[in-house]
C-alpha cells in the first residue's frame, strides 16, 4: 500500500512512520508513503494557501485551489488512489473502517486540513471523510497518523504472528474488547496472576479469557 500525505508540515510525520511496525512494513515492500508539501501550491510569491472566510469569523481557512491542485497532483501520480479527509464532519472512524480500507486494497490520498478548516467546497474531491474522535486537534496531521498506523498493521506480514491482528480489541466488532493478560513475575507487590493461567488446562483458560472481555 502506498499513501500519499498532502499537508503543510511533511517533517511531522517522520518519527512516527519511520519507526517501529510501520518501518518495519516499508522494509518488507508491504507499506510506502511519499510526503506533498501543500505550500508547493500556494499562490503568488509568498505561495499563500490560506484565506479569510466569506461572512467573516475568526482564524483562515485553507483556500480550495492549492488543495485542489495539490490532490490533482497525487491522482496524477496514482490514478486510482482513494482520497481520505480527516474532519469533524466526517464519520467517526473505527477498526471496521480500517479493515475495509485494507480489504478495498487501494492506494490513498490523505488530506490534512490546518487552521479553522478549509473550503467546503474541496469535499468534491475526496472519496470518504473520517473523524477520529469527538475532540478538536490543531491539524489533520495527527488523524493521519492514527489511520495510517491502524491500516498498516493489518496488511498480511506487518505484524509478527499469525494471528496477532485477528485475536486484539475491535476485531470482531467496533466494541469487542481483548481479554486481560499478564506476564511474568507471578506476584508483583501482593498482586497474584490467576490461577487459571498457571493451570495448564487450556478449556479453563479460553473460558476465563471468554468471560474476562
Amino acid at each position: 500500500m502506498n499513501v500519499q500525505i498532502i499537508t503543510l508540515f511533511p517533517e511531522m510525520f517522520l518519527g512516527v512512520l519511520n519507526n517501529s511496525m510501520l518501518l518495519k512494513a516499508q522494509k518488507h515492500n508491504l507499506f510506502s508513503y511519499s510526503l506533498i508539501d501543500l505550500r508547493d501550491y500556494g499562490k503568488g510569491p509568498r505561495k499563500q494557501v490560506d484565506d479569510i472566510p466569506y461572512g467573516g469569523g475568526d482564524g483562515m481557512l485553507l483556500m480550495v485551489e492549492p488543495l485542489v491542485l495539490a490532490i490533482e497532483a497525487a491522482k496524477k501520480n496514482d490514478p486510482e488512489a482513494l482520497v481520505i479527509l480527516p474532519t469533524p464532519r466526517g464519520k467517526i472512524y473505527k477498526q471496521s473502517d480500517a479493515k475495509k480500507l485494507v480489504l478495498e486494497s487501494r492506494n490513498l490520498i490523505i488530506v490534512c486540513p490546518r487552521y479553522e478548516g478549509y473550503d467546503e467546497r474541496i469535499i468534491d474531491w475526496v472519496d470518504k471523510q473520517y473523524c477520529v474522535g469527538n475532540y478538536i486537534l490543531t491539524g489533520g496531521e495527527l488523524p493521519a497518523m492514527v489511520m495510517i498506523d491502524s491500516i498498516v498493521r493489518l496488511l498480511p506480514g506487518v505484524l509478527g504472528g499469525e494471528k496477532s491482528a485477528e485475536i486484539e480489541s475491535f476485531q470482531l466488532d467496533d466494541h469487542s474488547i481483548e481479554f486481560a493478560q499478564y506476564t511474568r513475575p507471578e506476584i508483583f507487590r501482593d498482586r497474584r496472576v490467576p490461577d487459571v493461567l498457571l493451570s495448564g488446562h487450556h478449556k479453563q483458560i479460553e473460558q476465563w479469557r471468554k468471560m474476562s472481555n
